[in-house]
């Protein structure tokens, strides 16, 4: 008569606690690619839960999410539009965070152009010099005040590429479409050193500090994945993945 009851007993112990994990839906600025990718293998082996990231500009991101975009969790390129998002009553109160801060190079795919950045930028010897959009990228803007403040913004005009995001600004600049370009130092550094090409890490007086925060989205709330991987953000092996990249956390 007991023996269902234990079959029953076995049958609950012997189930696979990854099949009782969630899934999150992740909007990512497009700089945070390469570590969105690794921390996001890392979360999947702790936890079980599953992340789905979509990676864009800040701006694009915002207004999906403004929208009604699906996005649970998101992970700006800025302080100022998560704290846009909190306000407009689409991101939980207190989950706000800073997950890493961004630092800006001037980067080429030639490895023997950019010897001495400042100097090349005030020379003009190039065609095309590449930056991600300011009005939605905050990589951008800090491109835009780095020119600003070297006093070459009037004499680069004409050489200037846009990108939608600093994704696509890299692309301009990997496919030689640009010669050099403003890009996100985790586009092209890992563990120490610049993987390719040839880059020049601006001083950091330049531009404004690229502090980048983390938010909770409503549409999140109700899902443990969720908390979890904001929770993952601030681990120290999350934080290990962030540093290898070049930002600061």
């Amino acid at each position: 008569m007991r023996l269902p009851l234990l079959i029953t007993a076995i049958a609950c112990l012997s189930v696979n606690p990854l099949a009782l994990a969630d899934e999150v839906q992740v909007a990512v600025a497009a700089n945070f690619t390469a570590p969105m990718q690794e921390i996001a293998q890392a979360f999947e082996q702790d936890t079980g839960h599953r992340v789905v990231a979509a990676f864009g500009s800040t701006g694009q991101l915002y207004a999906q999410i403004s929208h009604g975009a699906p996005f649970e969790v998101f992970l700006a390129a800025d302080a100022t539009t998560p704290a846009r998002i909190e306000q407009d009553g689409l991101a939980v109160t207190g989950t706000r965070f800073t997950y890493a801060t961004g630092a800006l190079v001037l980067w080429s795919a030639d490895a023997s152009l950019i010897s001495d950045g400042e100097q090349l930028l005030r020379s003009g010897s190039f065609q095309h010099l590449a930056i991600a959009n300011p009005k939605t990228a905050p990589y951008g803007l800090a491109a835009t005040q780095v020119m600003q403040r070297l006093g070459l913004s009037a004499a680069l005009a004409d050489t200037l590429v846009e990108g939608q995001s600093i994704g696509q600004t890299y692309q301009f600049v990997a496919s030689g479409n640009a010669e050099l370009g403003f890009v996100a130092l985790s586009q092209v550094y890992r563990n120490g050193e610049i993987t390719t090409g040839s880059a020049w890490q601006l001083p950091a007086d330049l531009y404004e500090p690229i502090h980048q925060d983390a938010v909770l989205l409503d549409k999140g709330a109700d899902n443990p994945a969720a908390a979890a991987l904001l929770s993952y953000l601030k681990s120290e092996r999350a934080a290990a993945i962030i540093r290898g990249y070049g930002y600061g956390h």
